[in-house]
């Protein structure tokens, strides 16, 4: 599915005119999916539109430590600008308190995308854990999302790999019901990492080489991780080393919440930017969109008023 790319248009619209007056929300939660082999059931939030039918899903995967209850800014938005957005609760979820001492903890980065896949079959029993949402998915147009350690574990649905000790691809873990993605804050190729990374985090050598669905990948040109011996640019990896179809956007002076996306005023936030949150909700959704939907041209209008935009929060680079 290719990625709409940009034309000159004098006549850009605003995004925000693009995507419309947001619409009230309903959300449900803990909606529980029984989670056999996993020690704890999986709990869901649920969020749709009051309104309307055909409606796109985004199941999105949360960062170290948070929950189903993060990043609202991203979740809210993306509900009442159409989409129904389902958030797993993983094992390391700061509400769960497991120790880093429990047996899973080596296998959680599975456990992980096991809870995304968890969730797309059982959409049945999430759809119906909504009052007035039964009938209203539209299960040909399923996207995944996430953030750190989150975009990790999503970007596995769309194609991406772990490399074994020998340097060989894992499992395939892909999931062709996934059509598109977004990648916030995705950590890069396993070869500079430090000696903590190293040994205590091994499934952190990816490969994107077989990452083919199509994604916007958003990264901060001032997210200096710890967790590698490199600059930023890290980030970028997973635009560099996948196939096409695929669009970056490098946000200027972001570091690793990309200016409070987990939250609003959360201690983690180095680099609180309401600005720049508006435009990562701006262009997922037009991305998103566009994507799910080949002839909607809100990802094409997007991309040309960032580029006419003389005081841009970022840069978008697209293949």
């Amino acid at each position: 599915m290719p990625i709409p790319t940009s034309t000159p248009d004098a006549n850009a619209t605003n995004a925000r005119q693009i995507e419309g007056a947001p619409t009230t929300v309903v959300s449900a939660k803990p909606v529980v999916l029984p989670a056999p082999g996993r020690g704890e059931d999986l709990q869901v939030r649920v969020s749709a539109p009051a309104t309307g039918g055909d409606l796109p899903v985004i199941v999105f995967s949360h960062g170290f430590g948070w929950s189903m209850n993060g990043y609202a800014p991203l979740a809210d938005y993306w509900a009442a600008h159409g989409f129904v957005v389902i958030q797993p609760t993983h094992l390391d979820s700061r509400t769960l308190g497991i120790p880093a001492e429990d047996p899973r903890t080596p296998r959680m980065w599975r456990f992980r995308i096991e809870d995304l896949t968890r969730v797309l079959d059982g959409l049945d029993v999430l759809e119906a854990s909504v009052p007035g949402l039964g009938g209203r998915l539209d299960r040909e147009r399923i996207a995944v999302a996430g953030h750190s350690w989150g975009a990790q574990s999503a970007s596995a649905l769309l194609g991406a790999r772990v490399l074994g000790a020998d340097g060989v691809p894992g499992e395939d873990m892909s999931d062709p019901r996934v059509k598109a993605g977004v990648l916030l804050a995705l950590t890069g190729l396993g070869d500079d990492l430090t000696p903590f990374a190293v040994e205590h985090l091994p499934f952190m050598r990816p490969s994107f080489d077989t990452m083919t669905t199509p994604a916007l990948i958003v990264a901060g040109d001032n997210d200096q991780s710890q967790l590698s011996t490199r600059g930023p640019d890290w980030f970028t990896d997973p635009y560099t080393y996948s196939p096409g179809n695929k669009a970056l956007l490098t946000l200027f002076g972001a570091e690793h919440s990309l200016g409070g996306i987990p939250g609003y005023e959360v201690a983690e936030t180095t680099d609180e930017s309401p600005a720049r949150v508006a435009l990562i909700q701006h262009l997922s959704t037009a991305f998103l969109r566009s994507a799910l939907h080949p002839g909607d041209t809100g990802w094409k209008t997007a991309v040309s008023a960032l580029e006419d935009d003389p005081s841009a929060l970022g840069a978008l680079q697209s293949k």
